[in-house]
């Protein structure tokens, strides 16, 4: 049968030529692997919506047996995210309690170094020309990568006029963002484990039309790399039950600098209006604290809060 990920490394290398069918049959039993492994081939298609044989056909299009066999690939799919999970269990273990800090930053510096080993810069570089060619920047990030997603998204609307930040709760209200996208924009996808089937759409319909779409994820087996013509790869896992971003983060630091070196005159008009905004409007009057006199400033918030 292969490896425990095998199920969902022949799903996602089908993928691509799957039909609607099998399609929806691959996401249910994605974002439902606990609850299909114990459905019949009748049930699985009654919770997707089609029918038994169209489910049993899926089963054999990706080399399986029947569906006894496609079912025991599911089990064995469940068993390893169950044994991830004991063996977050287990690190918690080994992790003394007066040594999380140290631990914990230092595997997060591990994962720094790797990622700087592997990254490929000839990649990275086409990442960041195919962003400063591109009329419109479309920046997705799902659940845990959303905060990097706004991160990304703030910068770039320093140097670019048109970004959209991608935010909502269903794949139909992306495409509905995404409507007008074409041949002439960028679309940045930003998922690591578990994956983001909503990502995953959102770049195969960007891909559909025809936009350069470039992936942050964690290795170049993800499924996000289905749809990418350009792949920055950034290792996240960690032995704990909250995967490490500061990986990615860095790359995305990475990102930002090297379009700001290519649009250093831009970014620099951008700021100077920015201050004279701010001082016009005295945005930080209230929250910024002067250097010079911090007491007064900090009194004065005190003071603020206090009648609040």
């Amino acid at each position: 049968m292969g490896n425990s990920n095998d199920l969902n490394h022949r799903m996602n290398e089908r993928y691509p030529a799957m039909s609607k069918g099998q399609k929806l049959l691959t996401n249910y039993i994605t974002d439902n692997y606990d609850r299909a492994a114990f459905l019949t081939a009748a049930k699985l298609g009654e919770a997707v919506g089609v029918s038994e044989s169209t489910v049993v056909r899926f089963a054999m299009a990706l080399g399986y047996k029947g569906y006894p066999e496609f079912q025991k690939a599911m089990e064995e799919n469940l068993r390893h995210k169950l044994n991830a999970a004991a063996r977050t269990e287990v690190s918690y273990g080994r992790i003394k309690k007066n040594d999380i800090l140290r631990s914990v930053l230092s595997s997060d510096a591990d994962k720094i170094k790797e990622t700087m080993e592997d990254l490929d810069e000839y990649v990275f570089s086409q990442a960041v020309e195919s962003i400063l060619s591109a009329r419109r920047i479309y920046v997705l990030g799902i659940r845990s990568c959303a905060p990097l997603a706004s991160f990304l998204a703030f910068y770039l609307n320093l140097m670019f006029e048109d970004v959209v930040l991608l935010q909502t709760s269903s794949a139909s209200e992306i495409m509905e963002q995404m409507l007008h996208i074409s041949d002439e924009d960028v679309m940045i996808g930003i998922s690591f484990p578990r994956y983001s089937m909503r990502t995953l759409k959102a770049m195969e319909f960007a891909n559909n039309r025809s936009a350069k779409v470039i992936t942050l994820t964690d290795s170049v087996h993800s499924p996000m790399n289905l749809y990418s013509s350009c792949n920055l790869i950034a290792r996240s896992d960690m032995a704990s039950v909250v995967d490490s971003l500061v990986a990615p983060l860095s790359v995305i630091n990475a990102l930002i600098v090297a379009l700001c070196m290519k649009k250093q005159d831009v970014v620099a008009k951008t700021l100077d209006e920015l201050e004279e905004v701010w001082d016009d409007y005295q945005v930080y009057e209230k929250d910024e604290i002067d250097r010079v006199d911090d007491s007064i400033r900090m009194r004065y918030a005190r003071l603020g809060e206090e009648n609040v």
